[in-house]
């Protein structure tokens, strides 16, 4: 059922104005209801005299809201006994439940399927038969994003990357960024504790200063600052900042410079601030969750 209202009306007598899509059936049992109610070609809506009219109208309107659903239900069953979806992801039940691996993609899709809600209970998502031609809809990129997302599908897309480039770049990215060292121009260095924001890492706290020389003809493929320079630069130890580290930092008025860029760190703003303190929150929740107790 469309967008449907009940309003206190301009007229002088009490009562509420009633919008309701036409149907003819539905005009009828508010006739019913309503007897002394009067339709306004003006106003395009009917018009309800009574100091309790706007309670009775709303109430009214969600019984046909539940009727309408019984009725779309039934239609929706109908269809899907006509022509029925199979899929391991899909169990029939009193609406239709579905289980699939998590992936970010099948959650987006069911979001957009009207009525569908996540059961914490059953661990499914359900759908009533009223959204099943929706579902229909988005049932090719569920079902095909639910099997990439399965733990064998997974395992056989990592093995046939290990021997391309991309792989291989990525694991070297990743063992430097274990390493938690960053390459500093001796000359104009962090502020050891304090959170500031880097290319690679985001917003991090240096926490030492090894003195130890970086070469920089070795590390320009993780970290372009040192493309075409001619200076020396040691290495820094850092960590990730904590979320309390984050609140606590003054944001900068504005955008880093060119030469703060340059040189590989600078005050992060307030933009910057707020993104990181997102993400330290979520990795909070997720260190709090007990194990097994993850959520759709």
């Amino acid at each position: 059922m469309e967008k449907s209202d009940a309003s206190a009306a301009p007229q002088s007598a009490p009562g509420a104005e009633a919008r309701f899509p036409y149907d003819r059936a539905a005009v009828e049992r508010f006739r019913q209801a309503f007897p002394r109610a009067r339709w306004s070609d003006e106003r395009r809506s009917w018009f309800v005299p009574g100091k309790t009219a706007a309670r009775r109208i709303q109430r009214w309107l969600a019984q046909e809201a539940d009727l309408r659903a019984a009725h779309d239900d039934s239609k929706g069953r109908d269809a899907f006994a006509f022509d029925p979806l199979s899929s391991r992801y899909l169990e029939v039940a009193d609406d239709l439940r579905i289980r699939t691996p998590y992936s970010r993609t099948v959650l987006e899709e069911l979001r957009a399927i009207p009525w569908a809600s996540w059961d914490d209970e059953l661990r499914a998502w359900r759908v009533p038969f009223r959204s099943y031609e929706e579902l229909r809809r988005h049932w090719p990129s569920i079902e095909r994003a639910a099997h990439r997302a399965e733990p064998e599908e997974r395992k056989r897309r990592r093995d046939a990357s290990k021997h391309s480039e991309e792989y291989k770049a990525a694991s070297l990215r990743y063992a430097e960024r274990r390493r938690r060292r960053y390459p500093l121009p001796p000359d104009d260095l962090p502020p050891l504790g304090h959170a500031v924001a880097t290319e690679q890492y985001g917003i991090v706290v240096f926490t030492e200063i090894s003195g130890e020389l970086a070469d920089a003809s070795k590390l320009v493929a993780f970290y372009p600052q040192l493309i075409g320079t001619n200076s020396d630069h040691v290495w820094g130890r850092w960590r990730r900042a904590t979320l309390a580290e984050l609140i606590r930092t003054w944001p900068a008025r504005s955008p880093a410079r060119l030469t703060e860029r340059q040189r590989g760190w600078w005050q992060p703003t307030l933009p910057e601030l707020r993104i990181a303190r997102q993400k330290a929150r979520s990795l909070a929740r997720r260190r709090a969750r007990p194990a097994g107790n993850a959520e759709k």
